[in-house]
């Protein structure tokens, strides 16, 4: 999701005149986010009309998902390392473009190997954004300003979820599921000008400055966080990936869209709420993210025959996770220090391997017990999310950021 450089140099700071807050470019970054996560899900948006394109399956079609979040996993390490040398500004000016082309390909394409090549290469161009951008969004304010800075920009994940697939659906059944992605591109390449004018250049790592990736794990407080990010995703993925499915066993499958309106709209709330407090109360904000899905979950298994009650489900688990990406993402660049590339990319490749992890074992779930076990599935997932936050009070979720 993020890293931060850490050649403390005096070049490592915006050129921002004191008292002024770099709106525009956090802004920028958050666009780039909204960007990186619309990819990843607009598939499942289109899928009747982009299987038929394809001419396969909509199973076969749905991997294209599952394609780009490997794609991620499997090279956000190796690329992260490999780039740590570049300017800043040259590494997101890249990964954007590879959007644009891939999204280009996507849109134009009639052949499904090459479709997935697309997807796949998407997922890789995520892998470099997803370990740069709340990295790049801490470095352009003060240490005190971090967190609100980093909620900024991640606010483009909870406006893609809520906002932007149900617009690319639109476009897609008004349009063609083809002009959606021709959209995508069409605001990368606008994004891209935006970058070039109001996003500063910051150097890279020096060679001498590195840390070796592994060497992370060592460092205090960096595992405990890794393992929060890889079981509270794959807890939140096992739901969020079948909630339709879900809903349907409840008998609420006609409002799905409203479910995840309210799910949408908690988490814009959320990561509001966490920008304007992270600095203070970055322990207390993860442990109450978990009891608050917990609580979601427990109703949703227990009282879910009142559709009520499910709304308010789908509220307090949007206002439990839509804080969650820019905690972890603090979190982990605050416990690593100069080792903060490093840890950032590790979150990274588990962020995905949970979310390619939870499509697969929510599947299992749904074939053996049925869509009725996915809540107790997650609480079940939670209590050891839960016991490791409340354990690492003094690394790696802290009563307080440091320098804050």
């Amino acid at each position: 999701m993020a890293t931060e450089s850490t050649d403390l140099t005096l070049e490592s700071r915006a050129p921002a005149r004191p008292g002024t807050f770099p709106m525009s470019a956090l802004l920028a970054l958050a666009t780039a986010v909204f960007i990186t996560s619309l990819t990843e899900t607009l598939p499942a948006g289109v899928l009747p009309a982009m299987s038929d394109s394809l001419d396969v399956s909509e199973s076969a079609t749905g991997q294209a998902v599952t394609i780009y979040a490997l794609g991620t996993a499997a090279t956000a390490i190796p690329l992260t390392a490999a780039t740590a040398g570049w300017r800043r500004k040259h590494l997101l000016l890249t990964a954007m473009a590879a959007f644009a082309v891939a999204n280009t390909v996507t849109a134009v394409s009639s052949n499904y190997p090459l479709t997935m090549v697309a997807r796949f290469v998407a997922g890789v161009a995520a892998g470099l954004a997803w370990a740069l951008l709340a990295g790049y969004a801490r470095r352009l304010v003060p240490p005190n300003l971090q967190g609100k800075a980093v909620a900024i920009a991640m606010a483009g994940i909870p406006v893609a979820l809520s906002l932007g697939v149900p617009a690319g659906t639109f476009i897609g059944q008004t349009l063609g599921w083809r002009a959606a992605f021709l959209a995508m591109t069409a605001l990368t390449l606008l994004l891209l000008l935006w970058i070039t004018v109001a996003v500063p250049n910051f150097a890279g790592q020096h060679a001498d400055a590195r840390t070796p990736m592994l060497r992370a794990l060592s460092v205090p407080g960096v595992v405990p966080v890794l393992v929060v990010t890889l079981v509270f995703v794959l807890a939140h993925t096992i739901l969020y990936a079948y909630v339709a499915t879900f809903l349907q066993h409840v008998g609420m499958a006609d409002a799905t869209d409203v479910v995840l309106l309210a799910f949408g709209i908690a988490s814009l709330a959320s990561i509001w709420f966490t920008g304007a407090h992270i600095d203070r109360r970055l322990r207390a904000l993860s442990i109450a993210s978990v009891l608050l899905i917990g609580v979601a979950a427990a109703i949703l298994g227990t009282l879910a025959e009142s559709d009520a009650l499910v709304y308010v489900a789908a509220a307090l688990w949007g206002l439990g996770w839509g804080g969650v990406p820019t905690l972890l993402q603090t979190a982990a660049a605050d416990a690593g220090g100069e080792a903060a590339d490093s840890a950032q990319a590790m979150l990274v490749t588990l962020w995905n391997v949970a979310m390619a992890a939870g499509g697969i074992i929510g599947g299992i779930l749904l074939d053996t017990l049925g869509a009725g076990s996915f809540p107790g599935s997650v609480l079940l997932l939670l209590a050891p999310v839960l016991i490791i936050v409340v354990a690492a009070r003094r690394h790696g979720f802290p009563a307080a950021r440091p320098n804050s």
